[in-house]
Protein backbone atom coordinates (compact mmCIF):
# COMPACT_ATOMS: atom_id res chain seq x y z
CA UNK A 1 0.00 0.00 0.00
CA UNK A 2 1.25 3.43 -0.85
CA UNK A 3 2.19 5.36 2.26
CA UNK A 4 0.72 8.73 3.13
CA UNK A 5 4.25 10.16 3.05
CA UNK A 6 4.75 8.92 -0.52
CA UNK A 7 1.47 10.46 -1.64
CA UNK A 8 2.32 13.78 0.00
CA UNK A 9 5.76 13.72 -1.61
CA UNK A 10 4.25 13.12 -5.05
CA UNK A 11 1.71 15.92 -4.54
CA UNK A 12 4.47 18.25 -3.48
CA UNK A 13 6.57 17.38 -6.52
CA UNK A 14 3.58 17.99 -8.82
CA UNK A 15 2.92 21.36 -7.20
CA UNK A 16 6.60 22.26 -7.54
CA UNK A 17 6.59 21.37 -11.24
CA UNK A 18 3.44 23.43 -11.83
CA UNK A 19 4.92 26.39 -9.97
CA UNK A 20 8.18 26.19 -11.95
CA UNK A 21 6.28 25.96 -15.25
CA UNK A 22 4.20 29.01 -14.36
CA UNK A 23 7.34 30.89 -13.32
CA UNK A 24 8.96 30.03 -16.65
CA UNK A 25 5.88 31.23 -18.53
CA UNK A 26 5.92 34.53 -16.64
CA UNK A 27 9.61 35.10 -17.35
CA UNK A 28 9.09 34.49 -21.05
CA UNK A 29 6.00 36.70 -21.11
CA UNK A 30 7.83 39.56 -19.39
CA UNK A 31 10.67 39.40 -21.91
CA UNK A 32 8.26 39.39 -24.86
CA UNK A 33 6.03 42.14 -23.47
CA UNK A 34 8.99 44.42 -22.78
CA UNK A 35 10.07 44.27 -26.42
CA UNK A 36 6.76 44.00 -28.29
CA UNK A 37 4.38 46.45 -26.61
CA UNK A 38 6.62 49.51 -27.23
CA UNK A 39 7.18 48.31 -30.80
CA UNK A 40 3.44 48.19 -31.50
CA UNK A 41 2.96 51.68 -30.11
CA UNK A 42 5.90 53.15 -32.00
CA UNK A 43 4.86 51.77 -35.39
CA UNK A 44 1.08 51.80 -34.92
CA UNK A 45 0.76 48.05 -35.44
CA UNK A 46 -2.76 46.68 -35.15
CA UNK A 47 -1.86 43.13 -34.23
CA UNK A 48 1.07 40.80 -33.63
CA UNK A 49 1.74 37.19 -32.71
CA UNK A 50 5.04 36.18 -31.14
CA UNK A 51 6.11 32.57 -30.74
CA UNK A 52 8.91 31.35 -28.51
CA UNK A 53 10.40 27.88 -28.42
CA UNK A 54 12.95 27.07 -25.76
CA UNK A 55 14.24 23.60 -24.94
CA UNK A 56 11.16 22.02 -26.48
CA UNK A 57 8.69 24.28 -24.67
CA UNK A 58 6.60 26.54 -26.91
CA UNK A 59 4.70 29.70 -26.03
CA UNK A 60 2.58 31.96 -28.25
CA UNK A 61 1.68 35.52 -27.22
CA UNK A 62 -1.05 37.38 -29.07
CA UNK A 63 -1.37 41.16 -29.19
CA UNK A 64 -3.95 43.58 -30.57
CA UNK A 65 -6.40 42.93 -33.34
CA UNK A 66 -6.32 40.99 -36.56
CA UNK A 67 -8.55 43.63 -38.13
CA UNK A 68 -9.23 47.19 -37.07
CA UNK A 69 -12.43 47.13 -39.10
CA UNK A 70 -13.95 44.18 -37.21
CA UNK A 71 -12.06 44.49 -33.93
CA UNK A 72 -11.40 40.74 -33.97
CA UNK A 73 -8.43 40.00 -31.71
CA UNK A 74 -5.31 38.13 -32.76
CA UNK A 75 -5.52 34.50 -31.61
CA UNK A 76 -3.51 31.31 -32.06
CA UNK A 77 -5.55 30.72 -35.24
CA UNK A 78 -4.74 34.06 -36.88
CA UNK A 79 -3.05 33.74 -40.28
CA UNK A 80 -0.36 36.24 -41.22
CA UNK A 81 1.43 36.72 -44.52
CA UNK A 82 5.09 35.78 -43.92
CA UNK A 83 6.52 37.21 -47.14
CA UNK A 84 10.02 36.06 -48.03
CA UNK A 85 10.24 33.62 -45.14
CA UNK A 86 8.28 31.54 -47.67
CA UNK A 87 11.59 31.11 -49.49
CA UNK A 88 12.87 28.87 -46.69
CA UNK A 89 10.05 26.44 -47.46
CA UNK A 90 10.92 26.50 -51.16
CA UNK A 91 14.53 25.70 -50.31
CA UNK A 92 13.37 22.89 -48.02
CA UNK A 93 11.23 21.33 -50.76
CA UNK A 94 14.13 21.56 -53.23
CA UNK A 95 16.46 19.89 -50.71
CA UNK A 96 13.79 17.24 -50.13
CA UNK A 97 13.60 16.62 -53.88
CA UNK A 98 17.37 16.17 -53.90
CA UNK A 99 17.27 13.63 -51.05
CA UNK A 100 14.74 11.63 -53.08
CA UNK A 101 16.75 11.80 -56.28
CA UNK A 102 14.28 14.00 -58.18
CA UNK A 103 16.99 16.59 -58.80
CA UNK A 104 20.47 17.69 -57.78
CA UNK A 105 21.20 21.23 -56.66
CA UNK A 106 24.26 20.97 -58.90
CA UNK A 107 21.96 20.60 -61.92
CA UNK A 108 21.67 23.51 -64.30
CA UNK A 109 18.40 25.24 -65.14
CA UNK A 110 18.76 24.02 -68.72
CA UNK A 111 18.64 20.39 -67.61
CA UNK A 112 15.08 20.97 -66.44
CA UNK A 113 13.97 23.61 -68.95
CA UNK A 114 15.01 22.77 -72.52
CA UNK A 115 13.82 26.16 -73.80
CA UNK A 116 16.61 27.81 -71.80
CA UNK A 117 19.44 25.52 -72.88
CA UNK A 118 22.24 27.41 -74.58
CA UNK A 119 21.19 30.63 -72.84
CA UNK A 120 23.10 32.20 -69.92
CA UNK A 121 20.24 31.47 -67.55
CA UNK A 122 20.25 27.84 -68.66
CA UNK A 123 23.79 27.51 -67.31
CA UNK A 124 22.80 28.69 -63.82
CA UNK A 125 22.87 25.93 -61.21
CA UNK A 126 19.90 25.32 -58.95
CA UNK A 127 22.18 25.92 -55.99
CA UNK A 128 22.91 29.40 -57.38
CA UNK A 129 19.20 30.17 -57.29
CA UNK A 130 18.97 29.05 -53.65
CA UNK A 131 21.93 31.23 -52.62
CA UNK A 132 21.12 34.38 -54.67
CA UNK A 133 24.33 33.98 -56.70
CA UNK A 134 23.31 33.33 -60.35
CA UNK A 135 24.89 36.54 -61.64
CA UNK A 136 22.53 39.44 -61.02
CA UNK A 137 18.79 38.82 -61.13
CA UNK A 138 16.44 41.69 -60.18
CA UNK A 139 14.76 41.88 -56.79
CA UNK A 140 11.27 41.48 -58.26
CA UNK A 141 9.76 39.83 -61.30
CA UNK A 142 9.61 42.66 -63.89
CA UNK A 143 6.23 44.38 -64.17
CA UNK A 144 5.96 43.44 -67.84
CA UNK A 145 5.98 39.72 -66.97
CA UNK A 146 2.42 38.48 -66.41
CA UNK A 147 2.60 34.71 -66.90
CA UNK A 148 5.01 31.80 -67.14
CA UNK A 149 5.43 32.22 -70.89
CA UNK A 150 6.53 35.83 -70.54
CA UNK A 151 8.77 34.81 -67.64
CA UNK A 152 10.61 32.23 -69.74
CA UNK A 153 10.99 34.74 -72.57
CA UNK A 154 12.46 37.25 -70.11
CA UNK A 155 14.90 34.68 -68.75
CA UNK A 156 15.89 33.57 -72.25
CA UNK A 157 17.00 37.15 -72.95
CA UNK A 158 18.65 37.65 -69.55
CA UNK A 159 22.34 38.51 -69.48
CA UNK A 160 24.29 38.20 -66.23
CA UNK A 161 25.87 41.32 -64.78
CA UNK A 162 28.42 39.28 -62.83
CA UNK A 163 30.14 35.94 -63.05
CA UNK A 164 28.10 33.22 -61.39
CA UNK A 165 29.04 32.74 -57.73
CA UNK A 166 30.76 36.11 -57.29
CA UNK A 167 27.92 38.41 -56.14
CA UNK A 168 24.88 37.93 -53.97
CA UNK A 169 21.84 39.70 -55.44
CA UNK A 170 18.72 39.04 -53.38
CA UNK A 171 15.99 37.97 -55.79
CA UNK A 172 12.40 36.78 -55.92
CA UNK A 173 12.73 35.46 -59.50
CA UNK A 174 15.72 33.32 -58.52
CA UNK A 175 14.13 31.38 -55.68
CA UNK A 176 10.85 31.45 -57.57
CA UNK A 177 12.45 29.61 -60.48
CA UNK A 178 13.94 27.08 -58.06
CA UNK A 179 10.40 26.39 -56.83
CA UNK A 180 9.00 26.16 -60.34
CA UNK A 181 11.73 23.73 -61.40
CA UNK A 182 11.34 21.67 -58.22
CA UNK A 183 7.63 21.26 -58.92
CA UNK A 184 8.36 20.12 -62.47
CA UNK A 185 11.04 17.66 -61.41
CA UNK A 186 8.72 16.22 -58.75
CA UNK A 187 5.96 16.08 -61.42
CA UNK A 188 3.34 17.88 -59.38
CA UNK A 189 1.76 21.17 -58.45
CA UNK A 190 4.16 23.21 -56.31
CA UNK A 191 1.64 24.16 -53.60
CA UNK A 192 0.24 20.63 -53.40
CA UNK A 193 3.74 19.15 -53.13
CA UNK A 194 4.61 21.58 -50.37
CA UNK A 195 1.52 20.62 -48.43
CA UNK A 196 2.13 16.89 -48.90
CA UNK A 197 5.87 16.78 -48.28
CA UNK A 198 6.55 19.66 -45.87
CA UNK A 199 3.53 21.24 -44.21
CA UNK A 200 1.61 18.06 -43.43
CA UNK A 201 4.56 15.99 -42.10
CA UNK A 202 5.43 18.89 -39.76
CA UNK A 203 1.82 19.14 -38.58
CA UNK A 204 1.54 22.68 -39.97
CA UNK A 205 -2.19 22.32 -40.51
CA UNK A 206 -2.96 26.04 -40.75
CA UNK A 207 -0.15 26.94 -43.16
CA UNK A 208 -1.26 27.55 -46.72
CA UNK A 209 -0.82 29.51 -49.94
CA UNK A 210 -4.50 29.97 -50.76
CA UNK A 211 -6.69 30.88 -47.79
CA UNK A 212 -9.87 28.82 -48.10
CA UNK A 213 -13.34 30.14 -47.35
CA UNK A 214 -13.32 28.07 -44.15
CA UNK A 215 -10.17 29.86 -42.95
CA UNK A 216 -10.98 33.33 -44.28
CA UNK A 217 -12.24 34.56 -40.91
CA UNK A 218 -8.78 33.84 -39.43
CA UNK A 219 -6.85 35.73 -42.13
CA UNK A 220 -5.49 38.92 -40.58
CA UNK A 221 -6.03 42.20 -42.38
CA UNK A 222 -2.77 43.78 -43.41
CA UNK A 223 -2.11 47.52 -43.25
CA UNK A 224 0.09 49.53 -45.59
CA UNK A 225 2.39 52.35 -44.52
CA UNK A 226 -0.52 54.70 -45.19
CA UNK A 227 -2.63 52.57 -42.79
CA UNK A 228 -4.84 51.51 -45.70
CA UNK A 229 -6.05 47.88 -45.57
CA UNK A 230 -4.09 45.67 -47.97
CA UNK A 231 -3.47 42.01 -48.67
CA UNK A 232 -1.22 40.09 -51.01
CA UNK A 233 -2.31 39.66 -54.61
CA UNK A 234 -0.88 36.70 -56.47
CA UNK A 235 1.70 37.45 -59.13
CA UNK A 236 4.11 35.34 -61.19
CA UNK A 237 6.16 33.10 -58.85
CA UNK A 238 4.32 34.47 -55.80
CA UNK A 239 3.79 31.07 -54.19
CA UNK A 240 7.39 30.04 -54.67
CA UNK A 241 8.92 33.33 -53.44
CA UNK A 242 6.66 35.01 -50.88
CA UNK A 243 3.15 33.53 -50.79
CA UNK A 244 2.85 31.55 -47.51
CA UNK A 245 0.28 32.43 -44.86
CA UNK A 246 0.79 30.89 -41.43
CA UNK A 247 0.23 31.15 -37.70
CA UNK A 248 2.84 31.68 -35.00
CA UNK A 249 2.14 28.20 -33.62
CA UNK A 250 2.73 26.56 -37.01
CA UNK A 251 5.89 28.56 -37.60
CA UNK A 252 7.20 27.36 -34.23
CA UNK A 253 6.77 23.78 -35.47
CA UNK A 254 8.95 24.67 -38.44
CA UNK A 255 11.55 26.34 -36.22
CA UNK A 256 11.65 23.31 -33.92
CA UNK A 257 12.12 21.02 -36.90
CA UNK A 258 15.03 23.21 -38.03
CA UNK A 259 16.68 23.18 -34.60
CA UNK A 260 16.08 19.49 -33.95
CA UNK A 261 16.22 17.79 -37.35
CA UNK A 262 15.79 14.33 -35.84
CA UNK A 263 16.67 10.95 -37.36
CA UNK A 264 18.65 11.24 -40.58
CA UNK A 265 16.85 8.21 -42.03
CA UNK A 266 13.93 10.59 -42.64
CA UNK A 267 14.21 12.36 -46.01
CA UNK A 268 12.47 15.54 -44.82
CA UNK A 269 14.72 15.80 -41.78
CA UNK A 270 17.80 15.41 -43.96
CA UNK A 271 16.47 18.08 -46.27
CA UNK A 272 15.85 20.50 -43.40
CA UNK A 273 19.38 19.97 -42.10
CA UNK A 274 20.80 20.48 -45.61
CA UNK A 275 19.28 23.97 -45.81
CA UNK A 276 21.71 25.05 -43.05
CA UNK A 277 24.77 24.20 -45.13
CA UNK A 278 26.99 27.25 -45.59
CA UNK A 279 27.88 27.99 -49.24
CA UNK A 280 29.13 31.59 -49.30
CA UNK A 281 30.47 34.27 -46.99
CA UNK A 282 28.51 37.40 -47.85
CA UNK A 283 29.39 40.52 -45.87
CA UNK A 284 28.70 39.82 -42.20
CA UNK A 285 26.83 36.57 -42.71
CA UNK A 286 27.01 33.12 -44.25
CA UNK A 287 24.55 32.33 -47.03
CA UNK A 288 22.93 28.93 -46.59
CA UNK A 289 20.11 27.63 -48.79
CA UNK A 290 18.04 30.81 -48.33
CA UNK A 291 18.63 30.84 -44.57
CA UNK A 292 21.19 33.43 -43.41
CA UNK A 293 23.63 32.37 -40.71
CA UNK A 294 25.89 34.06 -38.16
CA UNK A 295 28.38 32.61 -35.70
CA UNK A 296 26.87 32.63 -32.22
CA UNK A 297 27.14 34.62 -30.04
CA UNK A 298 26.51 37.51 -32.42
CA UNK A 299 26.28 41.27 -31.85
CA UNK A 300 23.06 43.13 -32.68
CA UNK A 301 25.07 45.48 -34.90
CA UNK A 302 26.14 42.51 -37.03
CA UNK A 303 22.56 41.25 -37.38
CA UNK A 304 21.33 44.72 -38.36
CA UNK A 305 24.05 44.94 -41.01
CA UNK A 306 23.29 41.48 -42.34
CA UNK A 307 19.57 42.20 -42.52
CA UNK A 308 20.05 45.79 -43.71
CA UNK A 309 19.02 47.50 -46.96
CA UNK A 310 22.36 47.00 -48.71
CA UNK A 311 22.05 43.22 -48.39
CA UNK A 312 18.64 43.42 -50.06
CA UNK A 313 19.22 46.01 -52.77
CA UNK A 314 22.95 45.91 -53.54
CA UNK A 315 25.20 43.32 -55.17
CA UNK A 316 27.32 41.95 -52.33
CA UNK A 317 30.66 40.29 -53.16
CA UNK A 318 30.78 36.70 -51.90
CA UNK A 319 33.48 34.17 -51.13
CA UNK A 320 32.61 30.55 -51.83
CA UNK A 321 33.09 28.12 -48.95
CA UNK A 322 34.94 25.08 -50.30
CA UNK A 323 33.86 22.51 -49.37
CA UNK A 324 30.48 23.80 -48.20
CA UNK A 325 30.31 24.16 -44.42
CA UNK A 326 28.18 21.56 -42.60
CA UNK A 327 25.41 22.89 -40.35
CA UNK A 328 26.59 24.55 -37.12
CA UNK A 329 24.90 24.36 -33.74
CA UNK A 330 26.49 27.57 -32.42
CA UNK A 331 24.79 29.77 -34.99
CA UNK A 332 22.11 32.44 -35.19
CA UNK A 333 20.04 31.49 -38.24
CA UNK A 334 17.40 33.93 -39.49
CA UNK A 335 15.15 35.15 -42.27
CA UNK A 336 12.99 38.24 -42.66
CA UNK A 337 9.78 38.47 -44.66
CA UNK A 338 7.63 41.37 -45.82
CA UNK A 339 4.59 42.08 -47.96
CA UNK A 340 2.89 45.43 -48.41
CA UNK A 341 0.76 44.87 -45.32
CA UNK A 342 2.73 42.42 -43.16
CA UNK A 343 6.15 42.06 -41.56
CA UNK A 344 7.72 38.88 -40.17
CA UNK A 345 10.97 37.58 -38.73
CA UNK A 346 12.21 34.14 -37.71
CA UNK A 347 15.45 33.41 -35.85
CA UNK A 348 16.82 30.45 -33.90
CA UNK A 349 19.98 29.29 -32.14
CA UNK A 350 20.24 25.47 -32.29
CA UNK A 351 22.91 25.32 -29.57
CA UNK A 352 20.50 27.05 -27.16
CA UNK A 353 17.42 25.23 -28.44
CA UNK A 354 15.93 28.70 -28.58
CA UNK A 355 13.89 30.26 -31.38
CA UNK A 356 11.53 33.14 -32.05
CA UNK A 357 8.77 33.95 -34.54
CA UNK A 358 7.48 37.51 -34.94
CA UNK A 359 4.41 38.14 -37.11
CA UNK A 360 2.74 41.54 -37.58
CA UNK A 361 -0.05 42.85 -39.77
CA UNK A 362 2.02 45.87 -40.76
CA UNK A 363 5.30 46.07 -42.63
CA UNK A 364 7.32 47.52 -39.77
CA UNK A 365 11.02 48.27 -40.39
CA UNK A 366 13.24 45.21 -40.55
CA UNK A 367 15.71 46.70 -38.08
CA UNK A 368 12.92 47.06 -35.53
CA UNK A 369 11.94 43.39 -35.89
CA UNK A 370 15.52 42.20 -35.60
CA UNK A 371 16.25 44.41 -32.58
CA UNK A 372 13.10 43.23 -30.78
CA UNK A 373 13.89 39.58 -31.46
CA UNK A 374 17.48 40.05 -30.32
CA UNK A 375 16.33 41.66 -27.08
CA UNK A 376 13.96 38.79 -26.35
CA UNK A 377 16.34 35.98 -27.32
CA UNK A 378 19.19 37.54 -25.35
CA UNK A 379 17.01 37.87 -22.27
CA UNK A 380 15.87 34.26 -22.51
CA UNK A 381 19.35 32.93 -23.30
CA UNK A 382 20.66 34.66 -20.20
CA UNK A 383 17.83 33.18 -18.15
CA UNK A 384 18.60 29.73 -19.54
CA UNK A 385 22.29 30.08 -18.78
CA UNK A 386 21.63 31.15 -15.21
CA UNK A 387 19.19 28.29 -14.77
CA UNK A 388 21.62 25.63 -15.99
CA UNK A 389 23.66 25.78 -12.79
CA UNK A 390 20.71 24.54 -10.78
CA UNK A 391 19.02 22.39 -13.42
CA UNK A 392 20.20 19.21 -11.72
CA UNK A 393 17.89 20.08 -8.82
CA UNK A 394 14.85 20.42 -11.06
CA UNK A 395 12.68 17.87 -12.78
CA UNK A 396 12.86 17.47 -16.53
CA UNK A 397 9.44 19.08 -16.86
CA UNK A 398 10.50 22.29 -15.19
CA UNK A 399 14.00 22.81 -16.58
CA UNK A 400 14.94 24.78 -19.66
Amino acid sequence: MTSVATILLALGATASIAHAANDTHQRIERAVDAAIRPLMAQYDIAGMAVGITIAGRTEVFDYGVASRETGKPVTRDTLFEIGSISKTFTATLAAFAETNGALSLSDTVGQSMPSLRGRPFGDVRLRDLATHTPGGLPLQVPDRVHDDGELIAYLAAWKPAYARGTRRTYSNPGIGMLGLITGRRMTGDFAALMDRDVFSPLNMRDTTYDVSAARAANYAQGYAKTAAPVRLTRGVLAFEAYGVKSTAADMLRFVDANMNPGPQDNALQRAIAATHTGYYEAGPMTQDLIWEQYRYPVALKTLLEGNGPSMIFDATPVTEIVPPRPPLQAAWINKTGSTNGFGAYVAFVPAKRLGIVILANRNLPIEARVAAAYRIVTALADEAASSSAVSHRRTSNSSW
